[in-house]
């Protein structure tokens, strides 16, 4: 299988289907840092990044805007002083598809 971070997203509808647990568990084996959190409801991939000071952190949340922007697919990110949260799900879909965990690990990839 090809590295999650090389695949590219597939442009999904909002009737494409949300990932099935034994996907998810699948999926998250690659992403160690990762993790599931419920969001009203709504399965969301997330990570916390830490950084030196401000400056990194910010840094940072430009790099991962802009692969999500030539993604088009769009997370929640929260700066703070030190550290990025990063949160990846499909708003069409309300949940997780497999589009999240390419744009976690390429995510990954911008950290390291």
């Amino acid at each position: 299988m090809t590295d999650l971070a090389d695949q590219t997203c597939d442009a999904c509808s909002g009737d494409a289907p949300k990932l099935t647990k034994d996907e998810i568990t699948a999926l998250i084996f690659d992403l160690p840092e990762w993790r599931i959190k419920d969001f009203d409801g709504v399965a969301v991939l997330s990570r916390q990044y830490t950084f030196k000071d401000f400056a990194k952190a910010l840094a940072f949340t430009q790099k991962v805007g802009d692969i999500a922007e030539a993604a088009n697919h769009h997370p929640a990110i929260i700066t703070e002083y030190g550290k990025v949260t990063v949160d990846w799900w499909t708003h069409k879909i309300g949940g997780l598809h497999h589009n999240d965990f390419i744009m976690a690990a390429k995510t990954d990839r911008l950290y390291a």
